[in-house]
């Protein structure tokens, strides 16, 4: 499993550019989040996309109903037992979303320099002169000169059918525009978006807090991705909201950053939030072309700082018809991975997109590759120094157990965890080997029945770069002695060795807990 990883300031040698890229259990370190809609929603399509490296499920509600994503996420259940891989489930809201509504689903051609009005009013129909949307306050926030894109980014990934227009003025409730660009709008939802004006609408609407209550409670949702995050508040309430919902408290919450307003904010929404997801769809419009790729790097930054996840969106856009990314699009996905993200996020390329399975393995295996010359001891050391003296026992032996794994090539790290706490903190410092992240069971009652908790902690780890869980027998408990360790180690060694992570005269790093203390040890494997 160990690859000699080179730092980017070394020379590569050509000839490890032309060896073929080889295959392993897993795909690649980095996590793959797939949006399953119409074309990946068989279970034959969902077992493909697990067995290619999938990890997260994204359910968007952007679009579809409850019985459509219900239908969808029992066809995963089955693909999951079947292929025997684990998979994480999100929930990604629809938030103060402004969209335009073609009921009649017939084209929209809007000619250059032209004129359209967007009207609140929805029982009109959509033509070439006007466009019904659904919210009533865009006349009272836009003023002449604004910019306002129209694409339909779900369903297309194209700019072709995106146009841009020009406030040119207001009569009542209507906003006239002018069109900027020729374009053919085609389907019966479009996204709207007005560059940096603020929307008044809640970010955890109405619509959004009925399809958690129902949908995400009945499916134990792993992951909110709160869509339109524009300040540190939105994350507090949507937090208090979900504390209500049973299970559901124990939900991660990714705040998703799509505008100027979450980026004015971003370092106390990254407080809040257990993880980010840089929308670049929206951001490119909201941020000008050149400045988006230094919002991701900061962005990814700040977030691998603070050891929290960070998704990167709109990779491989022209896969959603195509077998193959473009070559900008290849480099775009390495360098989201040299930049540190934790994962990446695939929209229109698996929901609508003809190639799913195949769009999955590319980013797979082009995160492979980034992953074996990621500067890690460059990483490791900037970590360090940002972290700073005295660092906290857990972190101390976090950053010692990745040291100790690096410099003796083991093969894997293996930590026991309960809450995945000590996991995700050495997956922080970027390990070149997998961590193994034994999730110890905790008894819990609540006066009526008794029922073990891990099932969450583990599939939540699903999202974290280089952190591959394994939920532990719950007859191993977490206050272990030194003897159900060892069963438990010898447990998490067969499982590396069946996927091939482990073989005979490997060193393992193993990270655990003996009665109060936290122990690093080094392990040699025998034949």
């Amino acid at each position: 499993m160990h690859v000699s990883h080179l730092l980017l300031e070394e020379p590569i040698r050509m000839a490890s550019i032309l060896e073929p890229s080889k295959t392993s259990f897993f795909p690649a370190m980095t996590k793959i989040v797939g949006t399953l809609g119409p074309k990946s929603r068989s279970v034959e399509v969902i077992s493909g996309c697990l067995k290619v490296g999938m990890s997260v499920a994204r359910f968007d509600f952007s679009w579809g109903d409850i019985e459509f994503h219900q239908e969808t996420l029992e066809n995963l259940k089955t693909a999951v037992k079947s292929t025997k891989k684990l998979c994480a489930v999100m929930l990604d809201t629809v938030g103060p979303e402004l969209q335009v509504i073609n009921r009649s689903e017939s084209s929209i051609s809007l000619e250059a320099d032209g004129f359209v009005v967007l009207t609140p009013d929805q029982e009109k129909d959509a033509s070439s002169q006007l466009l019904p949307i659904n919210f009533t306050g865009l006349a009272k926030a836009v003023k002449k000169g604004d910019t306002i894109f129209i694409g339909q980014y779900l369903f297309t990934g194209s700019e072709t059918t995106s146009v841009w227009l020009e406030v040119d003025e207001v009569k009542g409730e209507d906003v006239v525009c002018v069109i900027k660009n020729s374009a053919t709008l085609a389907g019966s939802l479009f996204t709207l978006h007005v560059s940096q004006i603020r929307i008044d609408l809640p970010t955890l609407t109405d619509k959004d807090k009925e399809v958690i209550s129902t949908w995400g409670v009945r499916n134990n949702i792993d992951f909110l991705s709160l869509s339109y995050t524009r300040h540190a508040e939105d994350v507090r309430h949507a937090r208090e909201f979900l504390s209500k919902l049973g299970d559901l408290h124990q939900t991660q919450i990714f705040a998703k950053i799509e505008n100027i307003e979450g980026l004015t904010h971003f370092d106390e929404i990254l407080q809040e939030a257990d993880g980010i997801i840089l929308s670049r769809g929206n951001l490119g419009i909201d941020l000008p072309p050149e400045k988006v790729f230094l919002f991701q790097k900061a962005a990814v930054y700040k977030c691998n700082m603070a050891g929290k996840p960070a998704v990167v969106t709109r990779v491989v856009d022209s896969m959603t018809d195509n077998l193959r990314p473009t070559r900008a699009e290849a480099t775009d996905v390495a360098n989201a991975v040299l930049d540190g993200s934790d994962a990446i996020l695939l929209g229109a390329e698996t929901l609508r997109g003809l190639y799913p399975v195949e769009t999955i393995s590319i980013v797979g295996k082009i995160c492979s590759e980034a992953e074996k010359v990621f500067n890690q001891d460059l990483y490791f050391k900037k970590t360090v120094k940002y972290v700073g003296e005295p660092m906290t026992h857990l972190e101390s032996i976090a950053s010692s157990a990745v040291r100790a794994a690096i410099k003796v090539k083991a093969s894997v790290i293996i930590v026991f965890t309960s809450s995945g706490r000590a996991a995700r903190l050495i997956a922080k410092y970027r390990p070149t080997m997998p961590v193994l992240s034994v999730v110890i069971p905790r008894l819990k009652t609540n006066q009526l029945k008794w029922s073990f908790t891990g099932a969450f902690e583990a599939r939540q780890s699903l999202i974290v770069r280089g952190l591959f869980p394994m939920l532990a027998d719950p007859r191993h408990p977490a206050e272990s002695t030194s003897s159900t360790n060892e069963s438990v180690l010898k447990v998490a060694l067969d499982h590396g060795k069946v996927h091939g992570v482990v073989k005979s005269h490997d060193r393992v790093v193993v990270c655990q807990k003996v009665g109060d203390a936290s122990v690093v040890k080094i392990i040699e494997l025998e034949d």
